[in-house]
């Protein structure tokens, strides 16, 4: 498994835009991928699910992916945050 803590810098936290382009990304790998925040865990390839979790800047989350292309996916994950959010 491949995980790791993200905070989140972006002033409107994981809005719309980002989250679709997260569930997007998610959905080119075969690995489950959750993301986590406040005590829930949801598919980040559902993209009502990643903007129910309402994650306001500075709050910290953290992205798991387990599967066949996990280190793949995460190396993806971490540069999309680096870069969008």
């Amino acid at each position: 498994m491949k995980e790791f803590v993200y905070t989140i810098k972006d002033e409107l936290g994981i809005h719309a835009r980002p989250a679709g382009m997260l569930a997007k990304l998610a959905a080119g790998y075969k690995s489950r991928i959750l993301i986590c925040c406040n005590d829930r865990e949801v598919d980040v390839k559902r993209i009502m699910g990643v903007m129910g979790l309402g994650v306001k800047q500075g709050q910290k989350i953290m992205l798991k992916a387990e599967g066949e292309d996990e280190e793949e996916a995460g190396e993806a994950l971490r540069k999309f945050m680096d870069e969008n959010l």
